[in-house]
């Protein structure tokens, strides 16, 4: 999901890039590109999310490796090599502005339910710190959610720079270190001849087939891929990026499948899938790992590099999505002058605080549905369903591309492009309509209910809302000198 593929306000995107003109692009191995991709891809949030299914799990994040990380990344690459300003110059190129904006405003928009995920992992995990109980329950997880998010926006409106280490370092304290140790752990557990909860035997490599609902967490990987277009910015930096990117990226998902994987399989060898909790999963496992090696000091230790690391990569996210939100709306004049504004630190606080506002309501709804994994496997569909949007006009700009500006210079060319593209539609159509299905995560609840909240939450996010700024929006709100220099720029 990228956050730095569209320029920032300050300065003009023209003086960017002529500023960008005069230094030599600085070289980049391919193996570093792939670290770089690995970072910004892999986590550990999402491993209780495929553990429920134990060895399955294996199925059910190659399939979606396949299909859609590879995709998206070759086509991301010839795009980013072809055509400056990101997925909204792509879009914009390749159908039309107004979906250009669409696209825009989905990657922005998908933060406004990704947060209140990402939180609600980081209350459950210093719940295992304080009271283990506190991690089911739904007040404390909404009170958690607003405070650590008014904090972000307090941190990020006054333009500090502090947390930039804490982000770079996310991979190593919050991910490598944790996930390393807990495999280590499952292994060693495996060794001394304890069983594991979740049967290892070839018979369960495919999931279980009930119906459709068997297959629904495979959309969550979706989303836990996204992210490969950002590095794709890169491509140009490589000394021959038609042998190096295609390389770089294999070792990337080859890097990214081991630290989705295996942490996974540990969670599924120690915790019983009927108790493991979606946002809670990784602490469970780690709590009863500590407990039966007796070093349960180390809990509060591992939940601080787990809570660091979110927290980093949330303070990252915060001010992106809607920085590049706010360079499109200036130069096109797609939001009210109102949330163009800057504050003195040259933050667009107003953006901000209206998300904020979203985001406080959303985490309301964790007090009030009893089950906490429900609400946030809601969430996380909500977020995919509405970050899809982006890839499928993403995909269908890339084609139309190739079509009409076959002679553009490009730095890569995606091989078989249009096959890439429909694989990738596909994928991305099938992974939104299933988004639909409830997974047996949902608990008791209602079906239509669920098809009620997701498609509602796709319909108000996807598609009034943008579709309203676009009715609404007036030549006077745009801003001249960005209008002025994004066209000198595309001349």
């Amino acid at each position: 999901m990228s956050t730095a593929e569209v320029p920032s306000p300050g300065g003009g995107a023209a003086a960017v890039a002529e500023k960008a003109k005069k230094v030599a692009a600085p070289r980049m191995t391919w193996v570093t590109l792939a670290l770089m991709t690995t970072s910004s891809v892999a986590s550990l949030r999402s491993s209780p999310t495929m553990a429920v299914y134990g060895l399955a799990c294996v199925f059910l994040y190659v399939v979606p490796a396949i299909v859609f990380l590879l995709p998206t990344a070759l086509v991301s690459a010839e795009l980013a090599s072809g055509w400056e300003g990101g997925v909204y110059n792509w879009v914009a190129q390749g159908l039309s502005k107004p979906l250009g904006f669409l696209a825009v405003w989905c990657q922005f928009a998908m933060t406004i339910f990704y947060y209140p995920s990402l939180l609600a992992y980081v209350a459950s995990t210093i719940a295992y710190v304080v009271d283990p109980s506190l991690a089911s329950n739904g007040l404390y997880t909404a009170i958690v959610i607003m405070v650590l998010y008014w904090t972000g926006v307090w941190v990020s409106s006054r333009g500090t720079n502090a947390v930039a280490g804490l982000a770079s370092w996310g991979l190593i304290i919050g991910t490598l270190i944790p996930g390393a140790l807990l495999v280590l752990l499952g292994f060693v557990f495996l060794g001394q001849g304890n069983g594991s909860a979740a049967p290892m035997d070839t018979g369960h490599l495919l999931p279980a087939w009930t119906g459709l609902a068997s297959l629904v967490l495979i959309v969550n990987n979706f989303l836990s891929y996204s992210g490969m277009e950002m590095n794709a910015v890169h491509v140009s930096s490589l000394k021959n990026p038609g042998k190096e990117f295609p390389r770089s990226m294999f070792l990337a998902v080859g890097m990214v499948l081991l630290i989705f994987i295996l942490p996974a399989l540990a969670i599924s060898w120690v915790v019983p899938a009927d108790q493991l909790s979606l946002t809670a999963g990784v602490m469970q496992a780690f709590d009863a790992f500590f407990q039966y090696f007796h070093i349960g000091w180390l809990t509060p230790l591992i939940a601080v590099g787990l809570v660091a690391a979110s927290l980093g990569g949330m303070l990252t996210w915060l001010a992106g999505p809607s920085k590049g939100l706010l360079m499109i709306s200036r130069q096109e004049g797609y939001l009210p002058p109102s949330l163009q504004k800057l504050n003195k630190h040259g933050v667009q606080q107003n953006i901000l605080v209206a998300q904020g506002v979203l985001t406080t309501a959303i985490a309301l709804m964790y007090a009030l549905i009893p089950d906490v994994s429900s609400v946030y496997w809601i969430f996380s569909v909500i977020t995919t369903q509405v970050y899809l949007i982006v890839y499928l006009l993403m995909f269908a700009a890339a084609i139309r591309l190739r079509k009409t500006q076959p002679d553009h210079p490009r730095g890569y060319r995606a091989p078989a492009l249009v096959a890439l593209c429909v694989v990738g539609l596909l994928a991305s159509a099938a992974a939104m309509a299933i988004g639909f299905v409830p997974s047996s995560q949902f608990g008791g609840g209602s079906v239509w209910s669920y098809i009620g909240i997701v498609g509602g939450g796709l319909l108000l996010l996807g598609v009034i809302v943008p579709f309203a700024f676009l009715k609404a929006s007036k030549p006077e709100w745009r801003d001249p000198a960005a209008a002025a220099a994004i066209e000198a720029e595309a001349a």
